[in-house]
């Protein structure tokens, strides 16, 4: 591509400039505006006048003195030098973006810092990571996705390591002497303790922090939660044995054991740091799988793109260097790089990674394509449309995003418990010490404390506040694989509801573009012959069933007759001259201004009518030679989509602006159960409104404009993906894929979820409602045995991976019957 001189250094920031002295440097490129001729122009006249010895990187923009050992390259007979390596080989690797101004117009975002939320409370946004002030859970990257490592992953990976490596020592020095090992008398009481006080600091010291400072993060916000507990019940237990260690003397005589000692419970405060850090970390490891679907999609964009520059030089280039305007070339096998829309070439694509829909869909020129699709086949030249967050692959990955940090209104109910719950415990952890100590056999003392750590470390508000984002978060990444895109978690809660569905006609049941259905032709005439003369005749017309009628014809493969004369008559159709025969072609008062007699085929335009289908009269030198009928096909998964709505107990009604005999026709085909026809965009409102004061739960399907208000409206606006934005705007679900089986995935995906969510809730409730009584002793006097500590902390930690591994599940569920 260029020649590079031998001068390199690679220090400095990253960025350039060029050096050009005697040479014009004009490019063949788009005219991109005042900013990309200024940019050039600044490139241009920094690089011709070195007065001073120095130019800039035209990547960077420093100044380059020249002769200081700087990297350098020549590109088609013009110098340019730079500050840095870095900066030359960015310019190697795509001169045309550089030089051309597009670097300049190059719309980037001003730099922020990544801003970080609470997957359990949303409303808590700040700038970088760090832990939530309500709940203690860390805040993940509001994008939905981090391409680096998780560090709080790795961080907490690190400390249970060293929680065990103290535990299991700790483990023996405690329970060596009931298998037999008798550790502590080889040690002596009293060194075993101080021992075990030397192995357990470090964990609570260094270990531990994370939980301590998210617990006494929550005392000082009142945002009681899981960490509160967890650091009385291990500060407790620690506390408590060290003091019992060092100054036993400050417990009365009764309480110690044979040689003045008092039991102490290092191991359990560290078991229970590290069961904790066991459950933190099988959490973050499954937490990080609800985001493998957003990662799954931004996987597909390629990382280049090959771009043609108006000189006709052709070659990959980083993504991020492409703007709209950019001619790119997509070979056979290639993701498509961008938004875009086809020059030249034709082929087929592969769009099932965003629709879900396995047919390739044949493009060709004036085409739009969507960025990270496949090329299957042809070569294609594409100009760039939307880049970067504003392609269609972006703004999917933001909506699954931005409904997976959503709150479903199911999650109240988890808020209002969890409001009480963690008071509740604390107050049950007290009782449980003192009834311990008042009536409880000896040593009470010990009991006492043992059964306090433990309903303190057995309760898990942590269950309870996971129970419906995990089920929300895996459930929108299913849909996105799916082509359903969820925009909030209500939408998604209200769709297992819905009890009617309310679909417009054109675009959604029907493929929203005409086609030529029929031909009849009249005793005398000739069908070939006839299609001639009216490709003619139609090429010329503005109608908007003409350019349906012309492609259908052509599709035949009949070539236009040459027409002359060309008159459009306002209500009535068109008339031509071809071959000294005139042609006209239109309603039954077209054929009346002509003479021509429609009886013999009347009855046959009646039934195509009938059927739904536009029927349109024919007439050569004023003798009825035909009937055309021109329909909007209905779309093949229409039927069988309608059919699985009923089967889920949903009643399909279609509002129409289509004709009264069009609609019926339609929906006689499909089993719709109930037709509003000629309704206007309002109408379609009142209907969705009549519904709710009729006390049904509407879900309202459509892709256009005028479906807009009635979108809002519904409980479930569903909007097809290939239709307005506004439609998508307006909508709390979104079909890639413009067909009604995506309703019904929708719905399934729905109910799958908030079944998913119930059984979480359900099990979180159970768990805690048994595990406090449990842990406060409460079988004590049936089993004679008391809950120990370690134990109510390996079983808090299983019930919150219990419940994300619940909501996992979704990942697998069947979204197609």
């Amino acid at each position: 591509m260029g020649e590079t001189s031998h001068d390199h250094q690679t220090s400095g920031c990253c960025g350039g400039h060029h050096d050009h002295a005697g040479h014009s440097h004009d490019h063949d490129h788009h005219d991109h505006g005042h900013g990309h001729e200024q940019a050039t122009a600044d490139i241009r006249q920094a690089a011709t006048v070195p007065v001073d010895g120095t130019v800039k990187d035209p990547v960077c923009g420093m100044t380059v003195t020249l002769g200081k050992g700087k990297p350098s390259l020549t590109y088609k007979g013009d110098d340019y030098h730079f500050c840095s390596q870095k900066c030359h080989d960015r310019f190697e690797a795509d001169p045309y973006f550089y030089l051309s101004g597009n670097k300049a117009r190059k719309k980037t975002a001003a730099p922020k810092n990544a801003l970080y939320t609470c997957p359990m409370d949303p409303e808590i946004v700040q700038e970088g990571p760090g832990t939530c002030p309500i709940c203690g859970m860390a805040l993940e990257p509001m994008d939905g996705v981090s391409d680096g490592p998780n560090h709080e992953l790795i961080d907490f990976t690190r400390r249970l390591w060293v929680s065990v490596a103290a535990a299991i020592p700790l483990l023996i020095l405690t329970m060596g002497p009931m298998i037999g090992l008798p550790v502590r008398d080889w040690l002596g009481e009293r060194v075993a303790m101080y021992l075990e006080f030397i192995l357990a600091t470090p964990v609570i010291v260094w270990a531990a922090r994370p939980f301590f400072h998210r617990g006494w993060t929550s005392i000082k916000t009142w945002n009681l939660n899981m960490w509160t507990l967890i650091m009385i019940g291990v500060g407790a237990a620690f506390g408590y044995s060290t003091i019992a260690t060092f100054l036993p003397g400050l417990f009365p005589e009764t309480l110690r054991m044979e040689g003045g000692h008092m039991p102490v419970y290092f191991e359990a405060a560290v078991v229970i740091v590290a069961l904790v850090f066991v459950g933190q970390v099988l959490e973050l490891r499954a937490r990080e799988r609800t985001g493998d679907a957003i990662r799954a999609l931004l996987d597909l964009a390629p990382k280049t793109a090959r771009r043609i520059t108006p000189d006709g030089d052709e070659y990959d280039v980083p993504l991020e260097n492409i703007v709209e305007g950019d001619r790119l070339r997509v070979r056979p096998g290639d993701s498509v790089p961008v938004d875009g829309i086809v020059v030249s070439g034709t082929t087929s694509i592969d769009e099932s990674m965003l629709t879900g829909e396995p047919i390739p869909v044949e493009k060709g020129e004036g085409d739009n394509v969507a960025g990270a699709t496949l090329n299957k086949n042809g070569s294609l030249v594409i100009e760039a449309a939307r880049v970067g967050d504003e392609t269609m692959l972006a703004r999917i990955v933001a909506m699954v995003s931005s409904a997976q940090r959503s709150r479903a209104p199911i999650q109240g109910l988890a808020d209002r418990v969890a409001s009480y719950f963690v008071p509740s415990v604390v107050i049950a952890a007290v009782l449980a010490f003192v009834v311990w100590l008042v009536v409880g056999p000896e040593p009470a003392f010990v009991f006492a404390i043992v059964s306090a750590v433990s309903v303190l470390i057995i309760a898990c508000p942590c269950a309870l506040g996971l129970a419906t984002p995990m089920s929300i978060m895996t459930a929108t990444g299913r849909g996105a694989q799916a082509g359903v895109l969820i925009k909030d978690a209500e939408a998604l809660e209200r769709m297992a509801r819905v009890d009617t569905v309310v679909v417009d006609k054109t675009g959604t049941l029907t493929v929203g573009k005409p086609k030529l259905t029929d031909v009849i032709m009249a005793d005398g005439f000739e069908e070939s012959e006839l299609l001639a003369l009216l490709r003619g005749v139609e090429t010329g017309s503005e109608h908007p069933l003409a350019e349906a009628i012309v492609e259908g014809i052509s599709e035949r493969g009949i070539a236009a007759a040459t027409t002359t004369d060309f008159e459009a008559i306002t209500g009535k159709g068109v008339q031509a001259t071809a071959n000294g025969r005139t042609i006209a072609f239109g309603n039954a008062a077209m054929m009346e201004a002509v003479g021509a007699d429609r009886s013999a085929l009347d009855q046959t335009a009646e039934e195509l009518r009938a059927d739904g289908k536009t029927a349109m009269y024919a007439a050569v030198d004023g003798k009825l030679a035909g009937v055309i009928a021109v329909a909007d096909p209905i779309k093949e998964t229409s039927k069988d989509a309608i059919a699985a709505l009923h089967d889920a107990g949903l009643t399909v009604i279609m509002a129409t602006g289509d004709n009264e005999t069009t609609a019926r026709a339609v929906a006689r085909t499909l089993g719709i159960d109930e037709v509003r026809a000629g309704v206007l965009p309002e109408d379609k409102k009142a209907l969705v409104d009549e519904l709710h004061r009729k006390g049904r739960k509407v879900a309202m399907a459509g892709d256009g404009v005028n479906d807009a208000p009635a979108l809002a409206a519904a409980e479930v606006g569903i909007a097809m993906g290939t239709g307005a934005d506004v439609a998508v705007e307006s909508a709390g679900i979104t079909l890639l894929k413009g067909d009604l089986n995506g309703v019904v995935r929708a719905r399934r995906l729905s109910e799958a979820t908030l079944r998913n969510i119930k059984q979480n809730l359900f099990f979180a409730f159970v768990y805690n409602a048994a595990g406090v009584p449990l842990a406060a002793g409460i079988l004590y006097p049936i089993t004679g045995t008391l809950l120990s500590p370690m134990v109510a902390a390996a079983a808090m930690s299983l019930s919150s991976v219990s419940v994300i591994s619940n909501a996992l599940r979704l990942r697998r569920v069947s979204l197609d019957g």
